[in-house]
């Protein structure tokens, strides 16, 4: 019987067979160094919020540690002569001892003492013995750094400005970026460009004109500066909407025509509710703006209480400059809000960025 000589394919397969192990050993390491090169880049981002808030944890004594220390320690202490004096791990002839610190020597030494027999001291080294610390949390700072400025009043106007803004844009974009996706017209993507163009132009450019318009309205000192230009659409916005339209089938429309609709029922009843995941991208990344807006505000808002959030957290910085522990706290009750945003939309917010590129 003659014997069967093996094909090309058969080859081939036994080859890619014996190459697989070290090929899926070789895909498997490099997942495991990008892991490690994200986490490792994730710790060094998360750095400066976990200070921050360690920092809105800290008694104003704390705040005067150099290196100040990251987790909020605070210096053991106890009661010797009617004082209270920090206590120490000290060794004593050998044994080791809580002793306090009641006094400091030249040369780097002090007087200890122990607090259960205060009447006979020592003299030690006190870089030799070991400082007892424990974990102190002041969440006390919260409520003295909310109520010490009209917090509230502030986050008030900042919602005003903020949601309402958010409607008038979502309202205004999404006309817009229906048109430029769905209508033809000559020079229509002539006209697109130069929609683009105007993001490269600085508002501190056009905030002379502007303030002057607004003043002739009378409108300075109140919210509308910041929110009815919120309903003339956002370049920016009007383009992630637009890559989205783009992406839903023709077909579509077409037989919502053939129903009987009209133009606008054809963007409220198909087109918008296909494109929800870019509208909430599209919605947080104007809630993340406007949350944190300080330049407009401070131009167009002179009284306290018209005044949002990122601006009452600037003049809460000039009037507690010392008490650093305070300007966190309030720091942190400023970012609490978009973060618990994004992670409840984390999802649905990533899809529709990741949709907005698939079709130019």
């Amino acid at each position: 019987m003659a014997t069967r000589l093996p094909t090309r394919s058969t080859r081939s397969l036994r080859l890619v067979g014996r190459l697989r192990p070290g090929i899926e050993a070789q895909q498997l390491l490099i997942k495991s160094l990008t892991t490690l090169v994200l986490a490792a880049g994730a710790v060094i981002i998360m750095i400066p919020l976990a200070f921050m808030i360690s920092t809105s944890l800290k008694d104003r004594n704390q705040l005067r540690a150099s290196p100040p220390p990251l987790i909020p320690w605070e210096t053991t202490t106890v009661e010797v002569n009617g004082k209270d004096e920090p206590l120490y791990e000290a060794t004593i002839e050998g044994q080791t001892r809580e002793m306090a610190l009641i006094k400091n020597r030249p040369e780097g030494k002090g007087l200890f003492v122990d607090p259960a027999d205060p009447e006979r001291t020592y003299e030690l080294v006190i870089a030799e013995q070991k400082a007892l610390r424990h974990l102190e949390l002041h969440f006390e700072n919260y409520r003295e750094a909310l109520t010490s400025v009209p917090f509230d009043r502030y986050l008030v106007n900042t919602l005003i400005v903020t949601f309402v803004g958010m409607f008038g844009m979502l309202l205004s974009s999404s006309f817009v970026a229906y048109g430029f996706s769905r209508f033809r017209a000559p020079w229509l993507n002539v006209l697109f460009l130069v929609l683009l163009s105007t993001i490269m132009l600085p508002s501190q450019v056009t905030l002379l004109p502007v303030y002057v318009f607004f003043q002739k309205l009378g409108w300075i000192d109140t919210l509308l500066p910041l929110i009815v230009p919120q309903f003339f659409a956002n370049a920016y916005d009007v383009f992630l909407l637009r890559q989205f339209f783009m992406t839903i089938p023709l077909e579509l429309d077409d037989a919502a025509k053939i129903d009987g609709a009209s133009p606008l029922q054809v963007l409220f009843y198909v087109i918008l509710p296909q494109a929800r995941p870019a509208l909430l991208a599209v919605a947080i990344f104007h809630f993340l703006w406007s949350w944190n807006n300080f330049y407009e505000p401070l131009i167009f808002l002179h009284s306290r209480q018209n005044w949002t959030v990122a601006v009452g957290l600037q003049t809460f910085n000039a009037l507690y400059s010392v008490n650093t522990h305070l300007i966190m706290a309030a720091s942190v009750a400023m970012v609490v809000p978009p973060i618990v945003l994004f992670f409840l939309s984390q999802r649905v917010f990533t899809q529709g960025v990741v949709m907005t590129g698939i079709k130019g």
